[in-house]
């Protein structure tokens, strides 16, 4: 892709940040708002053979619970490490609060370890040693930004 061209949102990956409800408003608000810059995911949710690294400067939409685009991010940077090895710099900017990567990852935990995460996911093995994908992204300007439309909102 040129700087010049751009790809039409309809033909952009969807990017899903948590399950529709109240923590994925609060997620991306957080993008919305410039405070939430990363984001993790594990490395067994990728295909077999696939390297999450080669990611780099693509290009996902957003989703709001209504699944409306809400935004366009773009990867910037993608590292593979062990769960344990997460930087607290990382855990702050993926914009939930945490203070550093342990408080982050007793949060991240609890959502992996949900019902519906396990539903949708599968029972993974989670310990130092999970292998997991740390992400980091903007927000794409020459695509237009929405406002979020929250989760309890009549639509």
């Amino acid at each position: 892709m040129t700087q010049y061209s751009l790809v039409h949102i309809s033909e952009l990956p969807r990017g899903e940040f948590a399950f529709p409800g109240p923590l994925r408003d609060a997620l991306v608000n957080a993008i919305l708002d410039g405070m939430k810059t990363t984001t993790t995911s594990f490395l067994d949710e990728y295909p077999l053979g696939h390297d999450p690294r080669e990611g780099v400067d693509t290009l996902e939409a957003v989703l709001d619970s209504h699944d409306t685009v809400v935004c366009v991010i773009r990867t910037t940077e993608v590292q593979i490490c062990r769960l344990a090895d997460v930087s607290d710099e990382h855990a702050i900017a993926e914009g939930e609060g945490s203070a550093d990567a342990s408080e982050w990852r007793a949060g991240h935990e609890k959502f992996w370890r949900s019902p519906e995460f396990v539903e949708c996911i599968g029972q993974l093995d989670i310990n130092d040693d999970t292998q997991v994908v740390s992400q980091r992204f903007t927000i794409d300007s020459r695509y237009p930004t929405r406002s979020l439309v929250p989760w309890d909102a009549e639509t």
